[in-house]
């Protein structure tokens, strides 16, 4: 009898609190803490047909889907020398980072990319708590999660200041793409240590290789073109459902412990005016905020010709100048370099929150981030589609 590899979320046992902390009026009421946050287990494992049916009629059963491969959001030009600044990027000042009185004082982030070139001097004194999820070297080979956790928290270099919430201390840098790239299978075990190790925000900038996962059918399983692209498109409508419920979980798991929200970029695959495309998962899943790019004009911030549209927020994605491998910097475009923008709001927002309440509750971080959105500096007549509630702007108060 044939096996086939899935992604199995299972709900456990709730966490029973101890008594006494049954939470304050800023949390949870106490008839909801008593029988504690759901406890989500996730396996990657072989199942026969019958014993994936089985699961399915299981109530446990949150999600089963078939690892896809993931793929790099890829910057759409070839890296460029970075772009003449006075002392801050276009984007740290376009979100407002630079007006706010908020910094992302003791508020943790995840990175969730290909690593991160540790002794770049954006990142001293940040604690870099680091997990390889993949079978290469710890260290970032491509250059892009560098990127992209220079915009979140990166310190200035050379008197340029990058970083949208420059003093983060400690930030969890989770490997999820290689050279031999990566799967759902592991995003989503990585979503899952980075909540267990205290994340407020979880940064990715990464997507779903659909056309990939068809080859892979044609390929490695002889299929005909046809038959592949259909169990593909089960694939990928089960991979969307496996991140909405596993959002949903976060979002629960924050009304008891710390709240977390996640943020991952819409894709590059548009060709403007040609041709728009949807957002891919995992933005695509409900409770994941999806991030459009912005880029500069005359006429104010335009969405960018590469961008996906159906996205929640937008921010700046082209000429982004931020760390790369080395020591130095380096200008990218994509809504990989949009949403580390988003995620650095979302780190400040999560900061005033707690400052005023104590805690971070999820459901009121993704609020107050995606309220945010401003459509004032946009070009007049930007559709919703393409840049959701407008551009990310960070608490001025």
């Amino acid at each position: 009898m044939s096996e086939t590899k899935y992604i199995v979320l299972r709900q456990q046992s709730p966490i029973v609190p101890e008594a006494g902390n049954l939470g304050t009026a800023a949390g949870p009421s106490a008839e909801a803490m008593a029988a504690g946050p759901e406890v989500l287990e996730i396996q990657e494992t072989t199942l026969t047909k019958a014993e994936r049916d089985d699961l399915r009629r299981d109530p446990r059963t949150r999600a089963i889907a078939e690892p896809m491969p993931l793929k790099l959001i890829e910057p759409t030009a070839p890296p460029a020398d970075p772009a003449d600044a006075a002392n801050e990027t276009w984007g740290v000042k376009a979100v407002g980072a630079s007006e706010s009185p908020f910094d992302g004082t003791g508020i943790t982030v995840a990175v969730l990319d290909t690593g991160i070139d540790k002794d770049h001097p954006a990142f001293q004194g940040v604690e870099l708590v680091r997990r390889n999820f993949t079978a290469e070297s710890d260290d970032d080979l491509n250059g892009h999660g560098t990127h992209c956790a220079g915009t979140i928290f990166g310190k200035d270099v050379d008197d340029l200041r990058i970083g949208v919430a420059r003093n983060i201390r400690r930030a969890l840098i989770a490997k999820v793409l290689g050279v031999g790239g990566g799967t759902s299978a592991t995003l989503a075990q990585a979503i899952q240590w980075a909540v267990n190790e205290g994340a407020h925000v979880i940064s990715m900038s990464l997507g779903i290789d659909f056309p990939g996962f068809v080859e892979s059918l044609v390929n490695d399983r002889g299929l005909r073109i046809e038959p592949a692209t259909s169990i593909a498109l089960e694939g990928y409508r089960a991979n969307v459902n496996l991140f909405t419920e596993l959002a949903s979980f976060v979002r629960a798991g924050g009304a008891f412990m710390q709240g977390t929200v996640i943020v991952a970029a819409s894709g590059n695959e548009s060709n403007r005016p040609e041709f728009e495309i949807a957002v891919a998962p995992p933005a695509a899943g409900t409770g994941i905020v999806s991030v459009g790019a912005l880029r500069q004009s005359a006429n104010g911030f335009a969405v960018a010709d590469f961008s996906n549209n159906q996205v929640n927020i937008s921010a700046p994605g082209v000429d982004v100048v931020s760390a790369f491998p080395g020591g130095g910097l380096q200008s990218l475009n994509g809504t990989s370099m949009a949403t580390p923008h988003a995620a650095g709001v979302a780190a400040l927002w999560a900061q005033k929150m707690r400052d005023q309440t104590g805690r971070v509750d999820s459901e009121r971080l993704m609020v107050r981030l995606l309220s945010s959105g401003d459509t004032a500096p946009l070009v007049a007549g930007s559709e919703v589609d393409d840049v959701g509630m407008g551009i990310v702007q960070a608490p001025l108060t």
